[in-house]
């Protein structure tokens, strides 16, 4: 049945510099599953004050955020949940009667899969990238128990600022060191990106490395994740990320909570 958009119909959106159909299609797949009176939307904007303002004042029930707004933001909410508020970093405002409250489900989709995943909280680690998403996986390992590693990261003063602040070190290049659990929190390999088909590291860093994290989700098999699942290392994929996270997303906008099942198929889906 086709779902017929009504007066009543809730807009959940999201808000990025290059839009794309996976938030979309997962969300709107689960409220057709669930039968549920929402539709979800994708836009870009060069006002971000104004877009957020348009949140509150249409009524909108969520919005997702995503590189480069998710600092910029958090002058423009009126509260942080803590997962927001711990990092300074925000993927997610709900609205509430025109409260707008922020939070990060990047955050707790990052540590639920560290832990899902059993990856040894012994091991050295190099964060590639100190954005907004790089401050969710740092915090994320340092909660995790984590405690050698590094943010690599050309500009200096963010890169050392997220390094210092969690007790981490800060190198501008990888250099000589070889980490156990390798992160990419860089757009590198990122369809339709001036670097899609590279890895953001040599070749041998990933070879020796035992552990290896893309959060690019677009395309799911990047070429840091192929060469690393050639090299049968442990693997989680920005795929695994954006589907984790747009669940607590979609819990946080109606209250629902789907089933691992439905899950599943709306991931599949947002990517067919």
């Amino acid at each position: 049945m086709v779902h017929s958009i009504t007066k009543d119909t809730v807009l959940c959106m999201s808000l990025a510099s290059r839009p794309s159909n996976i938030g979309t299609r997962f969300h709107n797949f689960l409220y057709s599953e669930l039968g549920l009176d929402f539709v979800y939307k994708a836009f870009t904007t060069t006002d971000l004050a104004a877009a957020i303002g348009g949140v509150r004042a249409l009524g909108i029930r969520g919005c997702g955020i995503s590189m480069p707004y998710k600092e910029a933001c958090i002058q423009h909410v009126d509260s942080m949940d803590d997962s927001a508020d711990a990092i300074q970093s925000v993927n997610t405002i709900v609205n509430s009667d025109g409260h707008l409250r922020a939070y990060n489900t990047d955050y707790i989709a990052i540590s639920s899969l560290l832990a899902e995943r059993a990856v040894p909280v012994d091991s050295t680690f190099a964060v590639l990238g100190s954005g907004g998403m790089s401050k969710a996986i740092v915090a994320a390992l340092r909660n995790a128990g984590f405690h050698s590693g590094a943010v690599v990261a050309r500009n200096q003063r963010t890169g050392a600022a997220l390094a210092e602040q969690y007790g981490y070190t800060w190198r501008a290049e990888l250099g000589s060191n070889r980490p156990q659990v390798l992160v990419n929190a860089t757009p590198i390999g990122m369809s339709g990106g001036p670097a899609a088909d590279d890895l953001p590291v040599e070749s041998d860093v990933v070879d020796q490395a035992e552990t290896v994290f893309d959060v690019v989700a677009l395309p799911a098999l990047t070429p840091l994740v192929r060469h690393a699942l050639a090299g049968s290392k442990k693997v989680i994929t920005g795929a695994a990320v954006i589907a984790l996270q747009a669940v607590e997303q979609f819990v946080l906008y109606t209250g629902v909570r789907p089933s691992d099942d439905q899950v599943r198929r709306a991931s599949e889906f947002s990517r067919s």
